[in-house]
């Protein structure tokens, strides 16, 4: 079976990164917003590692092609041309994408605390389902047992 080519996506949103730095930004990203209070806050800092970890699937399996810059091109309308098996995810996320903006501007009450873990969980299960498509493996952090 011939290998696929990659898909080409316009070479100025390509990450400058590698997918495994990507990886690792993801899951800063994501131990920060588990210990930020800010609902707003959290809900943003999550979305920021899901948008890292799509970047990484975006630096793994996208080819730069010359594109015009003046043409906005969502992270998330990539990552379903890129990989079209993430497109649920690319959806959930994209859908997300006017709150994180709108907390990130401080509005207030843009996001309730349960938005924000439920988002939460979500960018840490995509982040999860990214590093295994790429083969890039991650070992969970061990919370030591109650004494």
């Amino acid at each position: 079976m011939a290998a696929k080519s990659a898909l080409t996506v316009p070479a100025h949103v390509l990450p400058h990164r590698s997918p495994a730095e990507l990886i690792q930004l993801a899951r800063q990203g994501l131990q920060e917003a588990a210990v930020t209070r800010p609902d707003g806050l959290r809900y943003a800092t999550a979305h920021l590692a899901a948008l890292r970890a799509a970047a990484a699937v975006l630096a793994a399996r996208a080819q730069p092609a010359p594109g015009r810059r003046n043409r906005v091109t969502s992270v998330w309308a990539l990552l379903t041309r890129v990989a079209p098996d993430l497109g649920e995810w690319a959806a959930y996320f994209a859908a997300g994408a006017a709150k994180r903006a709108a907390a990130e501007a401080g509005i207030p009450r843009t996001v309730s605390a349960r938005e924000a873990d439920d988002l939460l969980r979500a960018a840490e299960q995509f982040t999860a389902v990214v590093e295994l498509a790429l083969g890039l493996a991650h070992q969970p952090t061990l919370v030591p047992a109650a004494a």
